[in-house]
């Protein structure tokens, strides 16, 4: 096999164009043997096979930069790069990780878990070289769905205003390879980089410059003169608006075609943009029919495709989406917002539903709340459902938009707390820190599903402001759910189990640990009370009074930052209040980036188990019945 003898993309440039085909079926050969045990990103990588195998034959990484957006396609970079004997280990804890890590190769010059931050680098890197005086290709790789964030736009616009020398390449993998994928559009992105062709253009803007300028009519007939023969030979005209050349599209996955086009690219001055139209999941027949559920895989059967999911109680998400319906039933002004991830976010059969009051953005995360904040302006019910990780992307849009005006916009934060395997990009962790400092919000998180749907409901039923229910990744207790939607009391907690002396403190999925570490410490004559917080704002006010008079020792327990989360807004209570005669022991994420694996092995990592919450309640114990 040729894969085995390639380590590094020196070894790949001396194969022949027969010998890199070839290399590409056992590329996606070996994809779909190892990702049908590991799980991982599949169809954005078989996709990418050939486009990966030519960028490294054509340029020399790690001189020349190689960006990669969205970094869950860098699969067969990585292959490519000297990793693929760690594919066993993907996505796994202290195991190779599922986006690109500079940590890991010097070829990783860039991290993405996020998308549409490409193209800014790739500007900055390009600066850098040219102050330095270096000689080197600065080369994006964007899809076309990480096109629509906004943060890329802005970054085209700077980019042909620069005119520095850098290649975007547009991974066009939602449309199938059409008929304008020919020999015209081939033989036009040939003309682009052709010096006669550059002489068309600039004889004609010499031509119409001499157009007397007698009068406003025949001055915009000749502008639309000059502006209809560039779309006329022009393909991808926005691009060359913005002050790129445009080559393409072209088969993203006939290699000889992208060899001349990569090529022709590093010969051109300025900025280039390549289109490139691939289609995911190719050469795995599950994957290319169906790549929206093949984007991010369990461990699956390659014969018959079938995912090995373990049967559970349903996810967050399902009941997050047959909430939403429920409650449309009830209010027509509900309306649900998602920027991207309506799979996902559990949101598909809404969208069926209610077609006319589901709004999927795109990848456009700002867009998305403010969106949602001009809705909440006329009287309507909007719910951003959107991940935790990527509302960090639309924080300035909460403060100005929502939280300033008091709009009465309702967030539903998935994947709040660790999200397992794929690691510290796409965490929920900062959610409650950057939230809670702002003035009007509301901020709670269930215990288990049946808490979810009535928290939701009680989001709905809110009016007075902006308000957010956050919650985990994957799947509830499996607890009986209630028929009925009923109205939680604001800032109010539940007392789960009495006790005396220590106070377990614990927020949304935190509680199930906290009743664990209560059965540990039984065993030690020790009766601590467990409370589900519910609220981080307000927080209980009545209850966290009664505590300090009755001199409990607390404990907050988080599946969040320390740094101004859960514990750090009680500690802020007691000391505004003036209680400073207790203890607050807090449990959480301390200051550190917490790396793929399972959500187990991560909680394990940070001491945020069951075993630690007792021995702290243990430590706890002795002290305050001494001093009582």
């Amino acid at each position: 096999m040729l894969l085995q003898k390639i380590n590094s993309p020196d070894q790949l440039k001396t194969l022949s164009l027969q010998e890199m085909e070839q290399l590409a079926r056992e590329i996606r050969q070996f994809l779909v043997e190892k990702l049908s045990r590991t799980g991982g990103h599949l169809a954005s990588n078989l996709g990418v096979v050939e486009l990966t195998i030519a960028l490294h034959y054509v340029f020399n990484s790690p001189q020349d930069k190689l960006i990669w957006d969205v970094g869950h396609q860098s699969y067969v970079h990585k292959i490519l790069t000297g990793r693929i004997d760690l594919f066993d280990t993907l996505r796994k804890y202290k195991g190779l990780s599922g986006f690109p890590k500079r940590s890991e190769s010097v070829h990783d010059v860039w991290e993405t878990g996020h998308s549409s931050t490409s193209l800014s680098a790739a500007m900055g890197m390009a600066i850098a070289r040219d102050l330095k005086k270096e000689d080197s290709q600065v080369v994006a790789i964007i899809g076309d769905g990480a096109l629509t964030g906004g943060m890329a736009l802005e970054a085209l616009n700077h980019i042909g205003h620069e005119q520095k020398n850098l290649i975007a390449i547009l991974n066009d993998n939602e449309m199938s390879i059409a008929p304008n994928v020919g020999a015209l559009h081939n033989h036009l992105g040939k003309l682009r980089t052709d010096q006669h062709y550059k002489k068309v253009k600039e004889d004609l803007d010499h031509l119409l410059r001499k157009i007397p300028a007698v009068g406003g009519k025949l001055l915009k007939t000749a502008e639309r003169i000059k502006d209809s023969l560039k779309y006329l030979v022009v393909s991808g005209i926005l691009f060359e608006e913005l002050g790129f050349t445009y080559l393409g599209p072209i088969d993203g996955h006939n290699l000889p075609e992208l060899l001349e086009c990569l090529n022709q690219a590093t010969h051109t001055e300025g900025p280039v943009l390549v289109h490139v139209v691939t289609k995911k999941g190719k050469g795995y027949a599950p994957a290319e029919a169906d790549s929206y559920t093949w984007h991010g895989v369990s461990p699956y059967k390659i014969e018959s495709g079938e995912m090995m999911k373990k049967a559970g109680p349903p996810s967050y998400a399902k009941v997050f989406g047959d909430t939403m319906i429920k409650m449309a039933e009830q209010e027509p002004s509900l309306v649900a917002i998602t920027p991207a991830m309506p799979g996902g976010s559990g949101l598909t059969s809404f969208s069926e539903q209610y077609p006319e009051r589901f709004y999927d953005v795109g990848i456009a995360e700002q867009h998305a709340v403010t969106l949602a904040a001009g809705l909440a302006t006329q009287g309507m019910k909007p719910v951003c459902s959107i991940y935790s990780t990527f509302l960090q992307r639309g924080y300035d849009q909460v403060v100005h938009d929502v939280t300033r005006q008091n709009l009465n916009v309702i967030f539903a934060i998935d994947r709040s707390g660790f999200v397992g395997e794929d690691g510290e990009t796409h965490h929920g962790l900062y959610d409650i820190g950057f939230l809670r400092s702002q003035p009007n919000i509301v901020i709670m998180m269930p215990k288990d599903e049946n808490d979810f749907q009535h928290m939701l409901y009680t989001s709905m039923k809110y009016s007075d402001g902006p308000i957010a229910v956050r919650y985990p990744r994957g799947g509830g207790l499996g607890i009986p759910m209630d028929e009925q939607l009923q109205e939680i009391p604001i800032g109010k907690s539940v007392i789960v189990e009495e006790g005396s002396q220590v106070a377990i403190l614990a927020l949304g999925n935190m509680v199930e640990l906290a009743l664990e570490a209560a059965d540990h410490v039984k065993q030690e004559g020790i009766q601590p009370m467990v409370i589900d917080a519910r609220f981080v704002k307000p927080l209980d006010h009545d209850l966290l009074i009664r505590l300090a008079k009755e001199r409990y020792h607390l404990i907050t327990v988080e599946e969040a930052t320390v740094a101004g989360g859960f514990g750090s807004a009680v500690l802020e209570f007691y000391a505004e209040h003036g209680y400073h005669d207790m203890t607050v022991e807090m449990i959480g994420v301390p200051d550190v980036l917490v790396e793929h694996g399972s959500s187990t092995e991560q909680r394990r990592e940070i001491g945020l188990t069951a075993e630690a919450i007792a021995k702290k309640t243990i430590q706890l114990w002795p002290r305050k019945r001494q001093r009582a």
